[in-house]
């Protein structure tokens, strides 16, 4: 019983992050209709950003998040404003689009920072907390929090702001909200924008768990965007519940399938999505002209 909490509840702090990755897809597809294929390698971006602000530049570690962050997420923006030229008039372009900028950050990465990665050191210091027998990582449940402080605080940015609700508004009907006067192109920025933010949030929070180097944002990218699509695309929640469910499920394939937890994880989500294509939150789908 204390491996199965110790394993569900390490699950959950990779999920969470996975949750974050998924919120960056998410939010961009229900703001625009669009897949942004080089999300995976925004992460990247903001992992080693952070890790350099901290380790190098000796930033504590809070405030290397925030300026990661805030890099990252004006790179969002500097994609979003490349793109915009191309909004309803050639959707296959900007996901090509897309996937070129992936491709040129991947380039940059490796320029940069090199081809070899970086441990990063976990910035929560003491031993692993022991609950009646089950041992848990202090920096687990930093993420956990972290993670979900920004689900909430995403959440209420939605539904209790005017940038907020014009969001939603573009998300329901792109026509309509321009017709009444709304910045469709602004609303489109301020998705980007915080997409990037959130994907830097998670490659700098992955990078005490995992080894921080050019590829990890090809396997967060993934999980990420099954994530979306498991809590079903475009679905905050979803996003959410998605995350946290692939995490758990990654979790527990790593223990008992040794070199193929990844098969696993993969096969179980194909089963689950072939029994429901729409995913958790399917029905709430995003109609675009």
């Amino acid at each position: 019983m204390q491996v199965f909490l110790q394993t569900f509840i390490g699950g959950l702090s990779l999920g969470a992050i996975y949750a974050l990755v998924a919120l960056g897809f998410s939010l961009v597809y229900r703001t625009m209709g669009l897949v942004n294929f080089a999300h995976g390698n925004v992460v990247t971006v903001g992992a080693y950003l952070a890790s350099t602000f901290y380790l190098s530049t000796k930033l504590p570690f809070v405030l290397a998040m925030a300026v990661a962050i805030l890099l990252t997420g004006a790179i969002g923006l500097v994609i979003e404003r490349v793109l915009r030229p191309l909004e309803n008039k050639d959707f296959d372009l900007m996901l090509i689009g897309t996937i070129g900028f992936g491709i040129v950050l991947e380039a940059l990465i490796i320029m940069i920072w090199g081809a070899t990665g970086r441990a990063v050191p976990s910035p929560v210091p003491g031993a692993p907390l022991d609950v009646f027998g089950v041992r848990i990582r202090t920096y687990d449940l930093v993420v956990l929090a972290i993670a979900a402080t920004a689900t909430v605080l995403l959440v209420l940015f939605l539904s209790r702001t005017k940038r907020g609700a014009a969001m939603q508004a573009v998300a329901m009907d792109h026509e309509a909200a321009t017709a009444v006067g709304i910045h469709v192109g602004r609303s489109n920025a301020t998705a980007f924008m915080i997409g990037a933010g959130l994907a830097a949030l998670a490659g700098g929070l992955v990078g005490p768990l995992l080894y921080v180097s050019p590829a990890m944002g090809g396997a967060l990218g993934i999980k990420g965007f099954a994530a979306a699509i498991l809590g079903g695309f475009g679905s905050i929640p979803g996003a959410v519940i998605g995350g946290l469910a692939i995490g758990v499920l990654d979790g527990f394939t790593a223990g008992h399938f040794q070199g193929y937890s990844e098969l696993v994880t993969f096969l179980v989500f194909t089963v689950i999505i072939m029994i429901r294509p729409t995913g958790i939150f399917g029905e709430r789908t995003v109609n675009r002209a």
